[in-house]
């Protein structure tokens, strides 16, 4: 009697190890994420004024269905830092298991993440990389990479004279870092170049009317490079016509013209001869990665510095801040047909 007590108790013990073993995260295969782990979704997008996130904001569900990810509505901040906060706090009262938020300001964006945090609730952040706090991944291109690529695009045509960068809100990383780069690329690699500067937020009226106020003064400006094509081309082209500067790529009074994201817009633009050049910034890949890492990181999976499957590398930009740098093409009229880019898929 004895040894079949003993023998029941063991193929007890047995099960329970067995029962536990699948219940790990750490064993369950990474293409299972999400569904493995169970729950919802929420995603948040900085604004929805840019034809940019209106994209973005549409590739998300499309990029959650695909990933087998249960997704609920974005919620947009409305370029509201505070709201943000909130917006991320009544996610998480919902339930949900994962977040993938695209910060306004990269200090504020902090006590949301703490929020997150506290509830075990991993994020991944999209296109701005937050100061500080607990995120799995960071998905973006490299943001010095774009004002470099945009100086050199202005300095093959631009050497001498006054060129102006219209920067984004320097509160968030993106708008710091291009700025950086800019700045430092053309005083290293375009030493006669003169490089003014308008601190327009990432907002159209203040774009305009900084540019406004600087053409006035400057009337000799060479080249303009719009950190964030989605909201500023469509002011700094009505400027520029309003003020009768506006002359076509190849006319000799042309204004060299070039901008970051990718847009539909852009592409006609530069195909019209208005725009020289853009950036294009992957709206679809990152909803699409965004979607991939918080998959993985809701199936427990932890991630390294190196190489990924997808071509794009990871790296550490900051302790414990990782960074799944996608690519980010130059776009001219040279490749500006390419079906590759995004821009042309809507």
């Amino acid at each position: 009697m004895r040894a079949s007590l003993l023998k029941v108790a063991a193929a007890t013990a047995i099960a329970s190890l067995a029962l536990t073993a699948c219940g790990s995260t750490k064993d369950k295969p990474a293409g299972d994420g999400g569904q493995a782990q169970g729950g919802k979704v929420g995603a948040t997008v900085p604004l929805l004024t840019s034809p940019f996130w209106q994209a973005y904001n549409n590739y998300v569900p499309k990029m959650a269905q695909a990933s087998g990810i249960d997704a609920l509505p974005t919620v947009n901040a409305d370029s509201d830092s505070a709201k943000q906060i909130t917006d991320i706090g009544n996610l998480l009262n919902q339930g949900v298991k994962g977040l993938v938020v695209t910060p306004l300001d990269s200090a504020a964006i902090v006590a949301g993440l703490k929020q997150a945090e506290n509830k075990s609730v991993p994020v991944v952040a999209v296109d701005v990389a937050p100061e500080s706090g607990k995120v799995a991944m960071v998905v973006r291109a490299d943001n010095k990479a774009y004002g470099v690529k945009a100086c050199d695009a202005i300095g093959a045509k631009v050497t001498s004279g006054k060129v102006v960068q219209i920067m984004g809100d320097l509160s968030s990383v993106n708008g710091r870092e291009r700025s950086e780069a800019f700045r430092e690329c053309m005083k290293t690699k375009y030493a006669g170049v003169q490089v003014l500067e308008i601190a327009a937020e990432w907002k159209a009226d203040k774009a305009a009317s900084g540019l406004e106020g600087l053409l006035t003064a400057n009337p000799d400006i060479k080249a303009v490079y719009m950190q964030a094509g989605g909201v500023y081309l469509a002011p700094t082209l009505q400027t520029l016509k309003r003020k009768n500067l506006f002359f076509p790529v190849g006319d000799p009074k042309h204004i060299v013209l070039v901008s970051n994201d990718g847009i539909p817009q852009e592409l006609k633009a530069i195909r019209d001869g208005e725009l020289d050049a853009t950036v294009s910034q992957p709206a679809d890949d990152y909803a699409k990665y965004g979607m991939y890492w918080i998959k993985k990181a809701m199936a427990g999976e932890k991630f390294q510095p190196g190489p990924t499957d997808h071509g794009s590398t990871i790296v550490e930009t900051h302790p414990g801040i990782l960074e799944d740098q996608l690519p980010a093409p130059v776009v001219t009229k040279d490749n500006v047909d390419d079906k590759a880019l995004w821009g042309n898929n809507l």
